[in-house]
């Protein structure tokens, strides 16, 4: 179509503007690239070497643990030992049979004595050798024999309870054990889930911060690449516009119009990317 001859002028300056714009590639570097991606955040290269180190950081406590049961299993099974009908031998007293023997020796020395008392009683009253004297030192053995029968029942009954007491005594001690065992090593676990959950916190809170500060730059750093990109396309859409326009004055169909992408939120998408990112922090411990 050609154009009125007030509008020539104007038609050769769009064409030299038009030439002179599309002969020069559009640089794309300007607004494409990993640099227009915002880095990690110092606060989340914080999270993740915490994190790291934490992997297999509950192994000294569960060690301590598993070593603690181990000890307080042990302990139990030593208990059966110091139950049941003899559980009181290992307990006796290594010099009881001397004491018992010791002490019957001793009696019978004193009942010897009491013997020779009653002959010479009889001596003297010229009873000697008489039924009287011999009714007398019948009943005197036989006393003694009784007497030391209870003797030594008494002292086995007095060794039996001391020794009793002792595996009583010894159970008690040995089952306190076992669960002082135990509960130490409830207590390594206890502390390797807290140790745990507590590490988990730190890392997440870092890592949520780290993802809000690191959302910010990519903001900032997505404003820069649309500023880049609109600057960029922005003479496509002037000289579009321009060639509408001398179209249109020209009784002609007026060109398409050029379209600039939109800009899109930066803040916006940035911080949902940083909560998505921040949130798998959290679930780390």
């Amino acid at each position: 179509m050609a154009l009125p001859g007030y509008l020539e002028d104007t038609g050769k300056d769009l064409a030299k503007q038009m030439t002179a714009t599309y002969r020069v590639p559009i640089d794309t570097t300007k607004f494409t690239g990993r640099q227009f991606v915002a880095g990690e955040d110092p606060l989340q290269t914080q999270a993740i070497g915490m994190a790291t180190q934490g992997v297999g950081s509950y192994q000294p406590y569960l060690t301590a643990a598993q070593t603690a049961m181990g000890q307080a299993g042990t302990a139990a099974g030593g208990l059966g030992a110091l139950t049941g009908a003899t559980a009181y031998q290992p307990f006796m007293s290594p010099y009881q049979t001397d004491v018992i023997d010791e002490t019957l020796r001793q009696y019978d020395l004193s009942r010897t004595q009491g013997q020779q008392s009653i002959k010479d009683a009889a001596v003297a009253s010229g009873g000697f050798g008489g039924g009287r004297e011999g009714a007398m030192l019948g009943q005197y053995d036989a006393d003694t024999l009784a007497n030391r029968a209870g003797i030594r029942a008494g002292l086995l009954q007095q060794g039996f309870g001391q020794a009793q007491s002792a595996a009583q005594q010894a159970f008690q001690n040995q089952q306190a054990m076992q669960q002082a065992y135990a509960g130490l090593g409830a207590q390594q676990m206890g502390l390797s889930n807290f140790q745990r959950a507590g590490m988990g916190q730190d890392i997440g809170a870092l890592g949520q911060l780290g993802a809000m500060r690191q959302g910010a730059d990519q903001a900032r750093l997505t404003a820069d690449q649309q500023m880049h990109q609109t600057a960029a396309y922005e003479p496509y859409g002037r000289l579009g516009q321009y060639a509408s326009g001398i179209t249109g004055l020209a009784g002609g169909m007026a060109a398409p119009q050029y379209a600039q992408q939109g800009a899109a939120d930066p803040w916006g998408g940035a911080l949902s990317t940083a909560l998505g990112v921040g949130g798998l922090f959290k679930q780390l411990f």
